[in-house]
This record gives structure tokens, C-alpha cells and sequence, in this order.
């Protein structure tokens, strides 16, 4: 039987292996954003394994108007895990084993590095496991890639003062990204793309334009088709809005510690042919009383998207309540 929860190994995990005096020191680790490495012999890659690992781990993302993957997977056998393709930020390694077992590993080979190492006596018992343990499994990935991403953007970042005096708040983007719009109420943040744009609001609503409907997800929809459609720039007679035809994807999460909501769905600009996937945080914060909302945008049509969704995520999952508002 599989040992801990996944949650408390990974808490074990983090504090084992953190660096010790005279530990060996390690190269730095390679390989692009979301794209995940799978260790595990070929013969098991092609059958019923394989399949659940591709539907766990390659399935489409939530919110993303085509299809993308949650990762980019490279397959490879246990006997080509050696030398330079042990560097990999991330990687899934699959064993048979006698006993059932999942264990993480925080910078084994390279650095900053996160490996999960999946054994079991049997298909359907790994099977089994990994059915189970999927959602925490890719959050822990998806953490250490949001990490890489933060890291690069404090390569060049942008200085957030008007956010800290505005709204009480630190948030980590780059330096590509210019103010659009800074009113006292509402800040659009914008970055040009090939084809398109990126787009970030911030903004804070009283509890009551959220708590006060018991559909959470109808008054998100409310409030931000009522804020964004004000302040969003479209040509006269159109208008920003959250796109009718499909309800988001809604679920709770936490930043900075803080309850929130997580919405994810489409825009588009009623009357054009204008249209791309948000990520929407309404962020609980108790002792300002208010909500505050950050949400990320594209516009970039006919391309792929996912990873402009994952650097506005990563940058709004970066955000930090400070006590200078």
C-alpha cells in the first residue's frame, strides 16, 4: 500500500532534500516549460499504462478555446535515463516494484529539479495509483515550473510601485509588459505578442458583489462583464465580455494564503470576431474587506495558447499582500 498521502510526502520531500553542508553540488537542470519527461519501458509506453499516463499527463487544458496538452511529453526508457537526460526539470519515472508506491523527489540529478518515481507489482495497481494521485501530481509539476517561470521574469522585471500604493500589493512581471491604463480603481497591464497581445487587470470589489449571489460563478460572470466591459477599450457598440455559449470552469484555490476563486473560460467582444481564454482570481481578503481581482487575458487567434495562459498565471499566482495600502 502506498505509504503517506501525496500532500505529506511532498511536505517530507521538501524538507529532506533540501541542499546539506557537503552535499555535491548540481548542475542546473534543462528542458522547456510544461514539457514533462516519462521514464518507463517502452513495451509498457505502448498498452494500457502508457494510456493512462498520456490522459493524465497530456490531456487538454481546462479553459483554452482549442485543445493543448498540459504538458509536452517525451517518453523515454529506464536505460536512456543517464547522463545529460537526467538533467530534466521535471520527470515521471514508472518501476515494477513488490510493494505500491509514489515518492518525490526534489532535486535528485540537477536544480531546481522535481521527480516522481511511480513503483507497483502490477499494471493495473500503478494504473491504479496514478488514476488517484493525477490532480496532485500535476500541481506539483506545475509549481516547479511556475518557480522556472518566475525565476526568468526576475531576469528582467518590472517595477510594481503603483500596484503597492494602489492596491497593497507586490506581483512579479517582466519588463515587457507596460502600463495601459492606471486609474485609482482599475489597472490594465499589457504585453505585445506576435499577432496579438497579453493582458493582465487588477481591480477590488466589496464582499458583497461575490458572497451576496449564492451562484458564485453567475456573480463572477456579473462582475467582470460589468468592471472589464467599462474599462476594457473596444470599438463603439462592442463590448469586453465573458463569451455566453459556454460556462467557465470554477474552482477554489489559495494565494498568497488567501481564499479564492479560480475561473477559467473564454472572452470575446460581442459583435466582432474577437475572442481568447481568461484566468480570473477573486481573492477574499479579509482585512482590507474587499475582494481583489486579478485576471489575465490573450487575444492571439489562430495559435496556441497555453503557455501565454501559463506566464499570466504564474505572474498572478506571484502576487503578495503587502501593508502599504
Amino acid at each position: 500500500m502506498q505509504k503517506l498521502p501525496l500532500a505529506l510526502m511532498l511536505c517530507a520531500s521538501l524538507i529532506s532534500c533540501n541542499d546539506k553542508p557537503g552535499k555535491r553540488i548540481l548542475s542546473s537542470s534543462s528542458g522547456g516549460l510544461n514539457t514533462l519527461t516519462i521514464v518507463m519501458p517502452n513495451e509498457l509506453w505502448q498498452g494500457p499504462l502508457g494510456e493512462t499516463v498520456r490522459a493524465k499527463f497530456a490531456g487538454s487544458v481546462e479553459g483554452l478555446p482549442q485543445v493543448e496538452p498540459l504538458f509536452d511529453i517525451n517518453q523515454m526508457p529506464i536505460e536512456a535515463f543517464k547522463g545529460f537526460m537526467r538533467k530534466q526539470r521535471t520527470f515521471l519515472k514508472i518501476e515494477k516494484s513488490d510493494t505500491l508506491d509514489l515518492s518525490i523527489l526534489n532535486n535528485p540529478y540537477a536544480k531546481p529539479q522535481t521527480g516522481i518515481v511511480v513503483k507497483g507489482p502490477d499494471i493495473n495497481s500503478i494504473i491504479g495509483l496514478i488514476a488517484k494521485d493525477s490532480a496532485t501530481i500535476v500541481e506539483t509539476f506545475k509549481n516547479t515550473e511556475r518557480k522556472e517561470k518566475l525565476r526568468r521574469v526576475n531576469l528582467a522585471p518590472q517595477e510594481d510601485d503603483m500596484l503597492r500604493k494602489n492596491f497593497g500589493i507586490s506581483m512579479k512581471f517582466p519588463d515587457a509588459y507596460r502600463y495601459a491604463e492606471t486609474k485609482n480603481d482599475f489597472f490594465w497591464i499589457r504585453k505585445d505578442v506576435p499577432n496579438g497581445d497579453m493582458d493582465i487587470t487588477v481591480y477590488e470589489v466589496p464582499f458583497s458583489m461575490i458572497d451576496k449571489d449564492t451562484n458564485t460563478i453567475a456573480a463572477i460572470i456579473k462582475m467582470r462583464d460589468s468592471i472589464s466591459g467599462d474599462n476594457i477599450l473596444t470599438d463603439e457598440g462592442t463590448r469586453f465580455r465573458t463569451e455566453p455559449a459556454y460556462a467557465p470552469y470554477l474552482k477554489k484555490t489559495t494565494i498568497d494564503g488567501k481564499p479564492a476563486w479560480e475561473t477559467k473560460g473564454t472572452w470575446d467582444v460581442k459583435g466582432r470576431f474577437m475572442a481568447g481564454p481568461f484566468v480570473n482570481y477573486a481573492i477574499k481578503d479579509e482585512k482590507n474587506k474587499r475582494y481583489l481581482i486579478l485576471e489575465g487575458f490573450v487575444f492571439k487567434p489562430s495559435s496556441n495558447k497555453r503557455d501565454n495562459m501559463f506566464e499570466l498565471e504564474s505572474i498572478l499566482r506571484s502576487v503578495r499582500f503587502i501593508d502599504e495600502k
